[in-house]
């Protein structure tokens, strides 16, 4: 699987490791991700998916399935059947 978060759409970003010479050297900085399983009871499905750590943050500020709700109002596919 990508290291893609299937809520917020972050992946990986490239730049650079500087040192001390400031000797440049490129890198990648990958997004925070976790492999969770969340219960929607609206449809009575569990549904598994990778998300990072400010996308976790928002579903438990707003609830599962009302996040997913504003993204697919806004049109983004976040790849979630249910």
């Amino acid at each position: 699987m990508a290291r893609i978060c299937q809520l917020t759409g972050k992946r990986p970003i490239s730049g650079n490791n500087v040192s001390h010479s400031k000797r440049k050297t490129k890198r990648r900085f990958l997004p925070n991700l976790h492999k969770k399983k969340f219960y929607i009871p609206e449809v009575d499905k569990w549904v598994t998916m990778k998300i990072s750590s400010s996308a976790l943050r928002t579903v438990n500020k707003l609830g599962i399935y009302a996040y997913l709700k504003k993204l697919e109002s806004k049109g983004v596919d976040h790849g979630v059947n249910y």
